[in-house]
């Protein structure tokens, strides 16, 4: 049983929401040379124009690799539908990565087409949420003074393990935006 709630509340701002996903990234791509991230990015194409909350690009044996983020401060869980419009997003701007952050997780439906598509899936969620004691209640346990955890940290599942993010330890998102190449 997960102590983490399904769509646990987070006081933060769509905006602050996407400047912290932009500050992951800034700190993801620092050891790439040719990397670059923005935020609230508008990409103009012949069918129209994308609004795009974090974009990075970098470079890989002469191949420039883009990365699409939505960041979805939602009530409730993201639904199968934003997924497949990010998809839409991808395949209208030639881009290769796909992920969506959410502070209220997100639908079975939308779970299954992002695997089937290659889209990352992470859940925000206040630090203060994973921190576990052991007793016989089962509700969340306030963090003493002393422990000294994010103020916010995401769950991501890739390669089949449950991964916690936060700064400083953001490897499994590294290996699935950069591959191998991460190390240098």
């Amino acid at each position: 049983m997960t102590h983490i709630p399904d769509n646990p509340k987070t006081d933060i701002t769509p905006t602050e929401f996407e400047k912290l996903i932009h500050d992951y990234f800034s700190n993801l791509g620092k050891n790439l040379s040719a990397f670059k991230s923005t935020h609230n990015l508008i990409i103009k194409k012949p069918d129209g124009d994308y609004q795009i909350d974090v974009y990075a690009e970098f470079e890989v044996f002469g191949s420039v690799i883009k990365v699409l983020v939505e960041c979805k401060k939602y009530k409730n869980s993201v639904k199968r539908e934003t997924v497949q419009l990010l998809f839409d997003k991808l395949r209208a701007t030639g881009t290769q990565k796909g992920l969506i952050f959410s502070t209220s997780g997100f639908q079975s439906g939308a779970i299954k087409y992002a695997q089937e598509h290659g889209i990352a899936l992470i859940k925000v969620f206040e630090g203060r949420l994973n921190y576990l004691t052991r007793s016989k209640n089962s509700s969340l346990a306030t963090p003493p003074h002393w422990v000294n955890l994010p103020a916010y940290q995401g769950e991501f599942t890739f390669d089949g393990y449950i991964n916690y993010l936060q700064v400083g330890h953001l490897d499994s998102l590294e290996n699935f935006i950069f591959g191998d190449k991460a190390s240098g």
